[in-house]
């Protein structure tokens, strides 16, 4: 990305067992650009732990504002510091520093404003539970359905972002269970998506807040979520 300044945002709540190790592996991959660890109130020593990593600057946020509030945080911030582009890698561990490679490159050769990480296109990661994968296939139609968009994986965290999408997701971006909300926001304000298949790993550390008895809720909230975007008149 030659002189252009990245942004690497980092989402975590209660991970003081993760965060250090996700730091150091972004290190170790990708040490050239700048790290954002937005600590979303966590009750353990997730900010106290990150604060040990050098050059690495914490935001934490006074409230619990969960996934959508801490990454619109980053764009917050990326926005007022002029970054060229945003990378979003949760602070759990499931995602891979030096994957973000294929991000940079899959954006520089599209030339789209977003490009997500998926587990299910061309290469095959760790197998999530089947019913996410049920609810990623439904979240899937509804794409082709509404946006005539393919999107595999629309519940990846694992992102880029451009000026153009940084500035827009900024201002609007939705609160909870955000990734597949913001692929419609994105492509009713003519903002253009791809995918590009990247490895991901189960967390080492912790669960995730969707259990197998949460996701016909998940699924039902994000589905309204979805159509909501899809009829609200653009801003």
């Amino acid at each position: 990305m030659g002189e252009e300044k990245v942004l690497i945002v980092v989402p975590a709540f209660n991970e003081q067992h993760n965060i250090l190790k996700v730091i150091g592996d972004i290190r170790g991959s990708i040490p050239d650009f700048d790290i954002l660890v937005i600590n979303d109130c966590s009750l353990d020593k997730t900010s106290a732990n990150a604060r040990k990593a050098d050059g690495v600057k914490v935001v934490d946020l006074p409230y619990n504002l969960g996934i959508g509030g801490a990454v619109q945080t980053g764009f917050k911030y990326a926005y007022a510091n002029d970054y060229d582009y945003m990378v979003q890698i949760d602070g759990d561990g499931q995602h891979i520093p030096k994957e973000v490679d294929k991000l940079l490159d899959a954006m520089s050769r599209s030339g789209c404003d977003m490009v997500i990480g998926s587990r299910f296109l061309d290469i095959q990661s760790y197998r999530t539970t089947w019913t996410r994968r049920l609810g990623i296939k439904v979240f899937y139609l509804l794409f082709r359905l509404l946006i005539q968009t393919k999107v595999t994986d629309s519940t990846s965290g694992f992102r880029i972002y451009n000026k153009k999408s940084i500035e827009l997701l900024c201002r609007h971006y939705p609160d909870d269970y955000p990734e597949p909300d913001a692929i419609i926001l994105l492509k009713k304000h003519g903002l253009t998506i791809s995918e590009v298949g990247v490895e991901m790993r189960e967390r080492e550390h912790g669960s995730s807040s969707i259990t197998p008895i949460k996701s016909p809720y998940y699924m039902v909230k994000v589905i309204l979520s979805i159509f909501f975007s899809y009829t609200r008149t653009r801003w």
